[in-house]
């Protein structure tokens, strides 16, 4: 669902900071409960190391230190502001990172200082694994009693929604089915850019002119505008004519029509900039995939040396012919590179520069190199592509250049692909599209797949695939 919400255009008095009493209540008992939670399982894992709760030796200064930087970083990240309609996992993910450079940073200052042999590791590395895990405790239970407060109908909020367009529909199936986020969409308002599909269960409030002159009678909290980017005429004098009045206006552009990629709102040196299509895998996340390829690849190719080996000796000897195939693919942009593999066919020749994809029962497989095929084992040499940068672990598998140019002049967005390195395995591999492409139809699905995981990607993802992985070879379903 492409629900670009870039932030308001204006705040009114009708939402504070904390939005409500019983947001700000909660906001109060989650700070407070997070120092809590931190020092109460510091005296816990200093019990089960000493036998004693009590904190002696230089430990009560580092706990009142560490204290001080919960109070400190966990705000920096965003861990007391609205949940309304914020992802769980998100938010467990930034109090994963907020604790770990909170205690990364005393280990460091305590380094600095030559005092880091003074502590305990296994009290540093209880206290930090039963925080965490109580501080995730903590967000779930309060999330859970926010939701039903809201579903019993307090602190909610009456939206009127401006546009029954695609995100407008978008919008009403999402307040429905998340009623945990108190979003009481009361109605909405026509306008000539309308899909022509009823907005079912609310009432319309007319045209813009109708809503704007009888604006007043409805006393909602919010409007979300669900227009395209063209009827910027029609956002201006919506905000105009609520200029003097407390309510906040958010804007959900229709999308819908475009083809989208990592669609996100930012800032540009202060200026709010959406991007249409990008890649999550930039800055610090490159950084860190690029590190994570290279320790597993380095890893794995020390592990699999002797394997290759025996692979090696098994081509040289199953046709006359090198050991190694390389073949020219697309990489990350579209540049070509040349990617490795154990050779398993019979040394050809194809005119025009035609890449025949290998099919059931294909003459030019050697018996060996049906083997190597069925069981993966000759995109083995792939992880020195992964060393030399030129690919990943999880990524989009490259096609060769033939496809990529024959594919890109009949499936939209398929160059979209490129947009992160090409992997050794990736999500259409362990979802069931591994193999042969001969249809549109099967290129399709694999490319969603593609593009669903450059849109979703984290090392997360990453992990999860390759543990997959292993269950799929072993299936060698159509891989011949």
């Amino acid at each position: 669902m492409f629900l670009l919400t870039p932030g308001d255009f204006r705040t009114g008095g009708s939402e504070t900071m904390f939005f409500s009493k019983y947001a700000a209540l909660l906001h109060i008992l989650v700070r407070v409960g997070d120092v809590v939670i931190v020092f109460l399982t510091a005296c816990l894992a200093h019990w089960v190391r000493f036998g004693s709760p009590l904190l002696d030796g230089p430990n009560p200064v580092a706990v009142f230190r560490v204290l001080l930087l919960v109070l400190l970083v966990f705000p920096m990240f965003g861990l007391y502001r609205s949940w309304r309609g914020q992802s769980i996992g998100a938010e467990i993910g930034r109090v994963a990172l907020a604790w770990t450079i909170v205690m990364t940073a005393l280990l460091i200052s305590e380094w600095a200082v030559k005092n880091s042999g003074d502590y305990s590791r296994l009290w540093l590395g209880g206290w930090f694994v039963a925080a965490l895990l109580l501080l995730v405790v903590h967000r779930l239970l309060g999330r859970r009693l926010l939701g039903s407060i809201r579903t019993h109908g307090i602190d909610t909020r009456k939206v009127v929604l401006v546009g029954a367009t695609h995100a407008g529909h978008k919008i009403l199936a999402a307040a429905g089915n998340n009623p945990w986020m108190g979003l009481d969409v009361i109605g909405y308002v026509q306008t000539p850019y309308d899909d022509g599909r009823a907005m079912p269960n609310i009432p319309c409030m007319g045209d813009l002119d109708t809503f704007i002159a009888q604006f007043q009678q409805y006393a909602a909290d919010q409007i979300w505008v669900a227009l395209p980017m063209r009827a910027e005429a029609e956002i201006k004098r919506l905000l105009e004519a609520t200029s003097e009045l407390p309510v906040t206006i958010r804007l959900v552009p229709d999308l819908f029509g475009y083809e989208l990629l990592n669609h996100q709102a930012t800032q540009l040196a202060g200026v709010p900039v959406i991007t249409l299509r990008g890649t999550r895998v930039e800055g610090h996340a490159r950084i860190a995939k690029a590190i994570e390829d290279r320790l597993l690849a380095l890893l794995i190719l020390l592990l699999l040396a002797p394997l290759m080996l025996l692979i090696a000796v098994g081509v040289k000897l199953s046709s006359p012919g090198p050991v190694f195939y390389r073949q020219k693919r697309n990489g990350i942009g579209g540049k070509e590179i040349d990617v490795w593999k154990f050779r398993s066919m019979h040394e050809h020749v194809e005119s025009d520069g035609k890449v025949t994809q290998a099919m059931v029962n294909d003459p030019r497989v050697t018996r060996f190199g049906r083997f190597l095929r069925a069981s993966s084992l000759d995109e083995l040499p792939q992880f020195i592509n992964v060393l030399q940068g030129h690919m990943s672990i999880v990524g989009p598998r490259p096609h060769a250049v033939a496809h990529n140019h024959y594919f890109r002049d009949r499936l939209d967005g398929y160059m979209q692909r490129h947009g992160v390195k090409p992997g050794l395995t990736g999500l259409a591999q362990v979802s069931g599209f591994r193999g042969e492409t001969d249809t549109i139809e099967k290129m399709v699905q694999r490319v969603e797949c593609d593009i669903r995981y450059i849109n979703h990607w984290s090392i997360w993802l990453d992990l999860r695939i390759i543990l997959r992985t292993p269950l799929v070879l072993i299936k060698r379903a159509n891989a011949y």
